[in-house]
């Protein structure tokens, strides 16, 4: 099937970062969010980053323009209902994953494709609680979207192959590189990724190394070009957090019990970048260690 409008729920960092590639592959985008602040912010920065493709030369200011004459918003989940495609990019939580898919359904065409961006639960389950189980598949960008090559396609029981054709092609037109996952928890990226992830963690919990010298470790000793702890804040704490939840409730093997320290530290609302401090603060000119 063609696809020419694409609707996103989820202004946050990774629906502005979809919205964002998609609009510059020529697709007409419709955004949605609970705030009208988190749509222009997210517009906002949408057009930060687009001027910064032009500074790098990466892409032309007639492209910059094009693509945020695309973009447009919605603070009504129903008006994605003519959207060809939708990719919920909401918070890794199944309960509001659920609840937007059953708010949306009843406005959506008949062969509207949904997808969801989610990094670890389960396609099939999110499927079972629609009306096109074989439409319906996972769709995981990795973030920042607009750097990032990979996608992960996830299929459920019983998504289609014509389903799995459309969204390939999306991958394609975007210029992006398509990993095939099955439906296990984690799927292929955060299986491996966060398990080491919260390793670091546990690192720094038994004392064995601080956050300087663990982050240190891993970018000098194997070139990672951003230490775990780092990238976790990053990533935001509270997303590692769900996503190892998962793990270890979906495989049920002890050795993906999320850290204490983890826990401790998304009890307290110190969740990364995002809130300002995680396992660095970064309320100052520099991010500081908090360990």
């Amino acid at each position: 099937m063609e696809i020419s409008k694409i609707g996103i729920v989820g202004a946050g960092q990774m629906g502005n970062g979809i919205a964002h590639v998609c609009a510059l592959a020529g697709y007409d985008i419709l955004m949605t969010d609970m705030s009208q602040d988190a749509l222009d912010g997210a517009t906002a920065l949408i057009g930060k980053n687009l001027e910064r493709q032009v500074s790098r030369e990466k892409i032309s200011k007639d492209d910059m323009t094009q693509a945020l004459d695309r973009i447009k918003t919605t603070l009504k989940l129903p008006d994605l209902g003519q959207a060809d495609l939708v990719i919920e990019a909401a918070t890794e939580r199944e309960a509001i994953k659920t609840a937007i898919f059953e708010d949306l359904l009843p406005h959506l065409k008949p062969d509207t494709i949904l997808t969801s961006n989610t990094s670890s639960i389960s396609i099939t389950r999110l499927a079972s609680r629609t009306d096109r189980p074989e439409k319906f598949m996972g769709f995981h960008f990795m973030n920042p979207v607009p750097v990032m090559k990979l996608v992960e396609l996830i299929r459920g029981i019983a998504t289609d192959e014509e389903t799995f054709t459309a969204c390939h092609n999306v991958v394609d037109r975007l210029g992006k590189t398509a990993a095939t996952a099955e439906d296990f928890p984690g799927f292929i990226v955060n299986r491996i990724l966060m398990p080491m992830i919260n390793e670091a963690v546990y690192t720094l919990y038994e004392g064995v190394g601080s956050v300087k010298s663990i982050d240190t470790s891993m970018r000098l000793g194997a070139n990672h070009p951003m230490g775990p702890l780092e990238l976790a804040d990053f990533i935001g704490l509270d997303t590692c957090l769900a996503i190892m939840n998962v793990l270890h409730d979906g495989l049920a093997d002890t050795k993906y019990r999320p850290c204490p320290l983890l826990t401790k530290y998304v009890e307290a609302g110190w969740l990364g970048r995002k809130s300002g401090r995680g396992f660095y603060d970064y309320r100052g000119d520099e991010p500081v260690p908090t360990r």
